[in-house]
């Protein structure tokens, strides 16, 4: 036995503090979640509409590279892999048929897309609350015992951690939107928590714990490519090497390396049979998102880091500190294994924004959760306060922009907004504002109930701060829904272009697109299904305009095109699409 003293622990908590938090709460705020924003909107650009496009793609060719290798119509999508195009393949072909006996067909295949984050945020939650339990379970994460007791047990200081976790994630900013969308990163955040569960098991159930990281760390690999695999690898190795239990036992890595290496070879291997092009491009696209770090990158990424993890960060390095004496101990090795590789990573990514900081969520949530036993009552008060009035300014900012969308006052904040959605046809939907208003007063009654009954458990103000993330979130989707639909869908202009298709195009006449950016050549496939080749022999091309060049008169037409299509979306003040006819190449 070591003759050196143990450090004290820096948690101090009584029994109250450990009080349940009911789970119809949890399961409320949870549900509310995942549920509000998800359905009943258009896909847009660029990630949400993308990711539809791949899964559409497969289902209408059915062809072997359409389901092996993710495309966007005839474009290979080289970037990500297909595991979240055969997820949701799969539920479209389950439930669009379903869906279809109540709306049309391309309004069932987009609710029927949907689904997976369901999946996704389903693994996150389990994964995260039981990650974190276990963890806050073992005798290092425990609180300081008192003299005459006093502190909680055990399993309520793991459950009240494990909750305040979750909540916290709950409350990310960054994260909100991009859980809602059919792209790679709810998948990746999943995969990165279940990776997160298995590793704080490895020392009590080895070979469980490392079948499931190797799964965890085959399935990034198959969503993201190395981009998503590599920051979940170095994070394993940094526990494994850092912890000294683990330290000793890297045969078990090396079993879960092996086992997502497998996964990858199983999928990659076909993959070169099918198109040689498309591997060679996916690993030119891999290879190119990395290079050396630059202090401009690191900058705009702390910048945006600042707004992306709030309000987690502040906490997180709140308790790294406080836990500075325990730094091998595993509930602290884990969470900031995971978050320095996530943020190193950031460094040597080429342009790393929100689906590269996705991955710091997780990490930032648990450290964020562990600090929270650490701090005095004043601090902890004054997080509170913040939050009731960052999230009360936030909520009535929602409902003063809608106020002057539909009465024009203020006047300024309602000219803003009718420059922003151009010939938008303004209504008021009763159950929306029903909805809002319910939302409201219950953001209301939770910061009463908070400033009344000053509750002693520690997750008070965990759900606070995910409550009003929450309440502003609902407003958004409740009030606002119709605008952000019809100022980032493509719906409408793709509809326009398809009928101009309908009048001019000839038969076995090709469409090739010029310009076209990504997002929005999945668009016009998604909504029409026009797939804009490469083919330079189609005499029918659909460019993409920079609107104000266009107004100029920089961008004319040549005198043997025939222009037979101008359109854009309303409100958009920068881009136009124009189909024009051009002499067919000898």
């Amino acid at each position: 036995m070591s003759l050196i003293p143990r450090p004290s622990t820096p948690a101090r908590l009584l029994s109250p503090g450990a009080a349940k938090l009911p789970r119809w709460v949890l399961l409320a705020v949870g549900l509310l979640y995942i549920f509000a924003g998800l359905l009943f909107r258009d896909p847009w650009k660029s990630d949400d509409v993308i990711g539809l496009a791949t899964m559409l793609t497969a289902l209408n060719q059915g062809s072997p590279i359409s389901l092996w290798l993710p495309q966007v119509g005839s474009l290979a999508y080289a970037e990500n892999g297909p595991l979240v195009t055969w997820v949701g393949l799969s539920f479209i072909k389950l439930f669009s048929p379903i869906f279809s006996w109540f709306t049309s067909d391309i309004n069932a295949v987009i609710l029927a897309s949907r689904l997976p984050n369901l999946l996704w945020f389903g693994l996150l939650t389990y994964f995260f609350w039981y990650g974190t339990y276990h963890l806050a379970r073992s005798p290092e994460a425990q609180p300081l015992p008192l003299p005459f007791g006093g502190e909680p047990p055990a399993s309520a200081y793991g459950r009240m951690v494990a909750d305040a976790a979750l909540l916290l994630l709950l409350a990310t900013v960054g994260i909100l939107w991009r859980m809602h969308e059919s792209s790679s990163v709810p998948a990746m955040i999943a995969f990165q928590a279940w990776a997160y569960y298995c590793l704080g098991r490895v020392v009590e159930r080895p070979l469980a714990a490392c079948l499931g990281l190797g799964l965890a760390l085959g399935c990034a690999l198959l969503t993201r490519g190395f981009v998503g695999g590599i920051p979940i690898f170095l994070g394993s190795v940094a526990v494994f090497i850092w912890h000294p239990l683990l330290r000793r036992q890297l045969q078990w890595l090396l079993l879960s390396v092996l086992i997502a290496a497998l996964l990858f070879v199983a999928w990659w291997w076909p993959a070169r049979d099918l198109s040689l092009f498309w591997t060679q491009t996916w690993l030119e696209w891999n290879t190119q998102s990395f290079a050396w770090p630059h202090w401009a990158t690191g900058i705009k990424s702390l910048r945006d880091l600042s707004w992306f993890l709030w309000p987690t960060w502040p906490l997180a390095l709140i308790g790294l500190w406080n836990w500075r004496r325990w730094h091998q101990a595993l509930h602290i090795v884990l969470p900031t294994s995971l978050l320095a590789s996530a943020f190193v990573c950031l460094f040597f990514y080429q342009d790393p924004f929100e689906p590269e900081f996705a991955l710091l969520a997780v990490p930032s949530a648990a450290l964020a959760a562990f600090a929270l036993p650490t701090l005095r009552r004043g601090v902890i008060n004054t997080l509170d306060w913040f939050a009731v009035m960052c999230f009360s300014l936030t909520a009535a900012a929602v409902w003063l922009g809608w106020v002057a969308q539909q009465t024009g006052w203020p006047p300024k904040i309602a000219q803003s907004i009718a420059r922003q959605t151009e010939g938008f046809d303004n209504s008021i939907s009763a159950l929306a504002v029903l909805v809002a208003l319910v939302g409201s007063c219950a953001w209301v009654s939770l910061v009463i109930w908070r400033t009344r009954r000053h509750p002693p458990a520690l997750w008070r103000g965990t759900v606070l701060s995910a409550g009003g993330l929450l309440a502003t979130w609902l407003l958004l989707v409740t009030l606002w829904l119709p605008t952000l639909d019809y100022a980032r869908s493509y719906r409408g202009v793709s509809a326009e272009l398809a009928q101009a298709l309908a009048q001019h195009q000839r038969t076995n006449e090709c469409v090739r697109g010029s310009q076209v950016a990504l997002g929005q050549r999945a668009s016009f496939y998604v909504f029409d299904e026009i797939d804009l080749q490469f083919d330079q022999r189609c005499t029918l091309v659909v460019e993409q305009l920079d609107r104000k060049l266009y107004l100029q008169g920089l961008l004319p037409i040549s005198d043997t095109d025939q222009e037979l299509w101008l359109g854009r979306r309303g409100g958009d003040r920068h881009e136009m699409f124009r189909l024009v006819r051009r002499p067919a190449k000898p």
